[in-house]
Order: structure tokens, then C-alpha cells, then sequence
């Protein structure tokens, strides 16, 4: 998933590692897209090859607003946002370690 979000040119793309610390996934991945455009974009192609590649079918929520798209994998757990959104809810200093958001 990562590799496919960053051909697709997914921005400050974020891995978190949630095993032990969250029953909700064993990770998440936390990107950007420049514009609702791109972030509908990337969550519709990322589904659809994870469809196809793995056979899975993700549970999807946010796609017609293009703010914050979340797909859910079952073992993983996307976020796509639209840079002011993502700043607003800053979802990395929730899960990331004390000082490991700061850090990037």
C-alpha cells in the first residue's frame, strides 16, 4: 500500500506501526493529497488494486467529500487528507511516540 501511495505521489506519507497498542489494526498509514480531487483519486485507485491484488474488499468512508478519506484493509488502516485537514487533526501525534512527530 505504501509503494502504490507513493507512485500515485501520496504527500508526507507516514507509517505507524499500532500492533499491541490498538485492537482498531495492526497499522496505519497516514497520507496527503494536494487537492479533494487527488485525495478521492487516491483512495478509489487504492481500493480498486487492493481489490484486484489481494482479492479484499475495504470499507471505505469520506470519499464524497474529498476532505479525509479513511479506508479500512482490516489489518490496516488508511487516512488520506487534504493538508488543512490533516493539520487540524493531527492523527500523527496520537498514535506516533512522544517526540516522533516533531521529529518529521
Amino acid at each position: 500500500m505504501v509503494e502504490f501511495l507513493e507512485a500515485e505521489k501520496a504527500e508526507e506519507l507516514v507509517q505507524i506501526d499500532l500492533r499491541g497498542r490498538s485492537e482498531i489494526a495492526d497499522y496505519m498509514v497516514i497520507c496527503s493529497g494536494r487537492s479533494t480531487r487527488q485525495v478521492t483519486a487516491l483512495a478509489e485507485k487504492l481500493t480498486d488494486t487492493i481489490k484486484q491484488e489481494f482479492g479484499r474488499f475495504s470499507k471505505i468512508e469520506g470519499k464524497s467529500q474529498g476532505d479525509w478519506v479513511l479506508i479500512d484493509t482490516g489489518d490496516v488502516v488508511v487516512h488520506v487528507f487534504r493538508p488543512e485537514v490533516r493539520e487540524f487533526y493531527q492523527l500523527e501525534k496520537m498514535w506516533l511516540p512522544a517526540g516522533a512527530a516533531d521529529a518529521e
